[in-house]
């Protein structure tokens, strides 16, 4: 009960969010919108404005990288909408509203980039930080306990005394990777939740680069 409160007061803040970012850049003259009344977005990136809008050129069409249709599965294999109970799915303007947020100095989140970093190379979602699967999972070549343990406290917020952890001041965590075929995020998802972070602290934007390169939005490279 307690968790699905705290889920109706999220989505409440994020819907008051939307509309009052969206009276801000209702008057933008941009041909294409990402809404009727939202234009674009500004966010602070790395300590510089970013405005966040879609591609304006009509003719534009989506990047090579995304452009295929039939990966090998596994491992790129379509991922469910409902990942895991208590995880929510979110999409893009849950996503902007997200960003907004972090942009505007919410420390209790953090937007994550779960891909590897010659994916995240290539462009990214403003405001993201990258923590690549490989470095939470136990089975990857990469895990190492120590790195997992510094992620959790220095960036997560979490603590851990005798061995046992306590999430109930842990962060917010706003997930993504390459898209609904794409098992990164996933991978990270289920590997904190696995570790007892709580599932209601992690949101899942699923369309992830795919999505958002399929709608023009603006991306960075680190």
């Amino acid at each position: 009960m307690a968790h699905k409160i705290v889920l109706i007061c999220t989505t409440l803040v994020m819907l008051f969010s939307v509309q009052a970012w969206s009276a801000e850049n209702s008057k933008s003259d941009l041909k294409v919108k990402i809404t009727d009344k939202i234009g674009s977005v500004t966010l602070m990136h790395n300590g510089k404005p970013i405005v966040v809008q879609r591609n304006q050129n009509p003719e534009n069409t989506i990047i090579e990288d995304y452009a295929l249709t039939s990966r090998n599965c596994p491992p790129f294999c379509v991922q469910p909408m409902n990942l895991l109970p208590g995880v929510t799915t979110i999409g893009e303007l849950e996503m902007l509203d997200f960003l907004k947020r972090k942009s505007d100095g919410d420390k209790s989140l953090l937007i994550i980039d779960s891909r590897t970093p010659d994916w995240v190379a290539k462009g990214t979602i403003p405001t993201a930080i990258n923590i690549p699967w490989t470095q939470l999972y136990r089975k990857s070549s990469s895990f190492e306990a120590f790195v997992v343990e510094g992620i959790l406290t220095d960036r997560f917020g979490a603590k851990v005394e005798d061995g046992i952890w306590d999430f109930s001041n842990a962060k917010d965590l706003v997930m993504f990777c390459n898209g609904p075929w794409c098992g990164q995020s996933p991978t990270n998802i289920k590997t904190l939740v696995s570790m007892g972070y709580p599932a209601h602290k992690i949101f899942w934007y699923r369309g992830g680069m795919q999505a958002w390169n399929a709608l023009g939005l603006t991306t960075v490279k680190p």
